[in-house]
């Protein structure tokens, strides 16, 4: 059974799932940041996923960042797997601009502005309706 690593549950909101795994809105307003997780239980490393859920994983990230990019027209959408922090497997996929605060350098130790309730709900909202473009994409309420 799938549990969400309680950092990641603390740290971001609920958008939805694809075939893989669950979207996730990072709490930091800086940045439009989303966290894909794949939903198998005790993945730390890419490697470790059956191949077939590597090529799913490689083919999520490429239809969030495509959302991302439309949503957002972002300069780059950053990419990257560390888990430093949290070793379950998640990958962060960040719209990044040449006018945001971190520009040039990575998002990482630059701080955190956490949504407000209704720009939260705002963003939430506006990520679901473009991520329904994505074939496969649900929204399931009260998922742990």
């Amino acid at each position: 059974m799938f549990i969400l690593h309680s950092r990641l549950m603390q740290d971001t909101y609920y958008i939805g799932k694809l075939s893989l795994c669950r979207v996730l809105l990072m709490n930091n307003q800086m940045f439009p940041w989303i966290i894909l997780v794949p939903e198998r239980q005790g993945m730390v490393e890419i490697f470790q996923l059956k191949p077939r859920d590597r090529k799913v994983l490689m083919e999520e990230i490429t239809l969030i960042s495509e959302t991302l990019n439309k949503v957002y027209w972002p300069d780059k959408i950053n990419v990257a797997a560390l888990g430093n922090q949290v070793e379950q497997l998640h990958i962060h996929v960040i719209a990044r601009f040449k006018t945001d605060e971190a520009w040039p350098e990575p998002v990482w130790g630059k701080g955190a502005k956490p949504y407000d309730e209704n720009s939260v709900m705002e963003i939430a909202a506006k990520l679901r309706e473009a991520c329904k473009k994505i074939k496969g994409f649900v929204t399931v309420a009260n998922l742990p």
